[in-house]
């Protein structure tokens, strides 16, 4: 009987415990989710971004340089063209004075041995715009009537020759010569002489018509101021003398020679014209020899035998 009895009993424990366990599986079971309030938190979260990601934008171009750039249509080759913009907020950076632009000045001459004794071209451009400004300046002295010649602009001219001077009993004191020439709208050939940062004489021709029974090279009529010193009659020259010569060529002529106080100086053709200069050791009473020579090297002037050239010197 006792063991039936506890037979049952165990029957009945397994049974009491199988259903405690049960109740308790049943109060640890998860709840349903809820799917719809998920989805609304979902939302309201990506709203929060979007706005988050909107601001962050506004402030980076709060803060873009002036110089931002932006596209805009018609550019090269039909694309999109960069142009500046001016910026959002912040400070603009002040911009630069602009540099002063001197003005344009004249060419310089084809070869280094036009500028003698020492002087720059920026000297001898510096000295052609005060023989300018003294044209200017002595302009309306001229007598009335008189046909005045605009000589023009410092930047029509190129430097033709550029040496030192000596001054003699009408103009004492030495100096600096300045010769500068012009071609279009006409031509000018100018002679200046500087002393003390002044022009202090100014001798102008102008034309550019060539005489048909002239030859090939045209020694300036003027240019004995260049290889003067003085006259005969003022007694002996200062020594050693600088001197210059210029004229004007024809294209054929490529080489031309200047000899004076017997020694032979090589000249410089440049566009046109002529120019030679050398020291002189001894007091003359001839005229600087002027030959021309074509690109064979044949001669094809010489001023001993022009018509017009003064060979003797006054």
């Amino acid at each position: 009987m006792n063991g039936q009895d506890d037979g049952r009993q165990g029957e009945e424990f397994e049974l009491d415990l199988r259903e405690l366990m049960a109740r308790g599986a049943e109060a640890v079971r998860p709840a349903a989710v809820p799917y719809p309030e998920i989805v609304r938190q979902g939302r309201a979260e990506q709203r929060h971004r979007r706005l988050a990601a909107a601001g962050a934008a506004l402030v980076a171009l709060a803060v873009v340089p002036v110089t931002a750039l932006v596209l805009a249509g018609n550019g090269p080759g039909g694309g999109p063209a960069v142009v500046p913009v001016a910026g959002g907020g912040g400070p603009k950076p002040s911009a630069a004075p602009p540099t002063p632009q001197a003005p344009p000045g004249p060419a310089a001459p084809a070869t280094p041995g036009q500028l003698a004794d020492g002087i720059t071209f920026e000297e001898a451009a510096a000295g052609l715009g005060l023989c300018l400004a003294y044209d200017r300046e002595h302009a309306s002295s001229d007598p009335a009537g008189f046909q005045r010649t605009d000589l023009g602009k410092a930047s029509d001219y190129r430097i033709l020759l550029a040496h030192r001077s000596t001054g003699n009993r009408n103009s004492p004191g030495d100096g600096r010569y300045i010769v500068a020439v012009k071609e279009a709208p006409q031509q000018i050939r100018l002679i200046c002489l500087i002393k003390n940062g002044r022009a202090e004489g100014l001798n102008t021709s102008s034309g550019g018509g060539v005489d048909p029974e002239s030859g090939p090279v045209r020694p300036d009529i003027n240019g004995g101021k260049l290889f003067l010193q003085r006259l005969s009659s003022e007694g002996s020259w200062k020594l050693p003398y600088r001197w210059g010569s210029i004229g004007t060529v024809d294209p054929a002529v490529t080489r031309v020679t200047v000899g004076y106080g017997g020694a032979t100086f090589e000249g410089a053709v440049d566009h046109g014209w002529f120019a030679a200069t050398g020291i002189l050791e001894r007091s003359v009473t001839k005229a600087p020899r002027v030959k021309g020579y074509d690109a064979q090297g044949k001669q094809v002037y010489d001023s001993d035998q022009d018509k017009g050239y003064e060979k003797s010197l006054p």
